[in-house]
């Protein structure tokens, strides 16, 4: 038992302990940016790892999230006036959607619950008439395409093209301040790890067991009497809801959130990196997301322009030499050492 948690307590203490120690106030911004994505990644590999559902629109839940704390976090600074961009974009009174988002409790309810409905709705809809593979693909995709057309078309409402940026204080703390970064890059990793736990406990449980049985042989499933597209719909919600979250923590860390951070190509990246993790393995979905995003910060410093071929070369040689990921990788060295 305890040598089954000990990677997850080393990495939670590397995480915790020694990168708040070791690593300046830039990178730890960036690490926890890369965190962010991994719980992104972590409701991918649920869905997709153990469901068999690709769903290549997970950057439209992701911002959601992000957009409901971002507004929270506009109308704190503007004081009960009207936020920046509105101001420039010449309106002239708060729309009564942003209103309740005032509270950071409605926000950050909003930021989850907005999502898991949405992927509740759209599941309900597409999986009762059994569209799966590819044709959910694409509609996922779609969606993800159709949400920035829409975000880009209202400059009063959502900032257009440019977002959201400019945010300044979060609860009553300084956003510029070091120790205001190092206090969020530790609830996120906080976040991460929860989540990991709470995820692994479900893919072991019996609906985990269920839901591997509906991505193997989800007719068999039905005729056994259980209802393969409730089960989808519960597990595609599950995945939406972490990745609102995600978006939600994203924006105090990075500081902007904009319809380029949620279209079609960020949310290729996202299974881009599940699948180098591994994607039948929860830890491999939280590690691809980490190395692919310390990958494209690194590759993009010194070849900007040769960053997004490098990616789909990495993500055809994986799914073509290693489809199982990195994780794949190191349980065959492992199994090849073992005498």
């Amino acid at each position: 038992m305890i040598r089954a948690h000990l990677p997850f307590a080393t990495v939670a203490v590397i995480a915790l302990v020694a990168a708040p120690l070791l690593l300046e106030p830039f990178r730890l911004g960036l690490l926890a940016k890369y965190l962010c994505y991994a719980i992104v990644a972590l409701g991918i590999g649920l869905a997709w790892g153990q469901g068999g559902m690709l769903t290549l629109g997970q950057g439209v839940f992701f911002g959601l999230g992000g957009y409901s704390m971002a507004m929270y976090l506009k109308l704190t600074e503007a004081g009960g006036g009207l936020p920046d961009f509105m101001v420039w974009s010449g309106v002239e009174s708060l729309p009564a959607l942003w209103a309740p988002f005032a509270s950071p409790v409605f926000a950050l309810g909003m930021a989850v619950a907005g999502p898991a409905l949405l992927a509740v709705l759209l599941g309900t809809l597409v999986f009762r008439q059994r569209v799966r593979g590819a044709y959910f693909a694409i509609l996922t995709q779609a969606l993800a395409a159709a949400m920035v057309i829409l975000l880009v078309g209202q400059q009063g409402l959502s900032g257009g093209t440019n977002g959201m940026t400019n945010f300044f204080e979060l609860f009553g703390q300084d956003l510029a301040q070091d120790s205001t970064q190092r206090g969020l890059y530790l609830v996120v990793a906080c976040v991460l790890g929860g989540l990991y736990l709470a995820t692994r406990q479900l893919v072991h449980s019996r609906y985990g067991r269920l839901l591997v049985a509906v991505r193997d042989g989800e007719d068999r499933v039905r005729f056994l009497g259980y209802d393969p597209a409730l089960v989808k719909t519960v597990t595609f919600a599950i995945s939406a809801g972490m990745a609102g979250l995600a978006g939600a923590l994203f924006v105090p860390v990075v500081g902007i959130i904009s319809p380029a951070l949620l279209g079609v190509v960020p949310s290729l990246e996202l299974v881009v990196a599940v699948a180098v993790g591994g994607r039948h393995a929860l830890a491999g979905a939280v590690l691809g997301a980490v190395v692919m995003g310390y990958a494209k910060t690194a590759f993009s410093e010194q070849f900007a322009d040769g960053w997004l071929y490098l990616q789909g070369a990495l993500f055809i040689l994986v799914m073509t030499l290693a489809p199982k990921g990195i994780v794949g990788i190191a349980g065959r060295l492992r199994r090849a050492r073992t005498p």
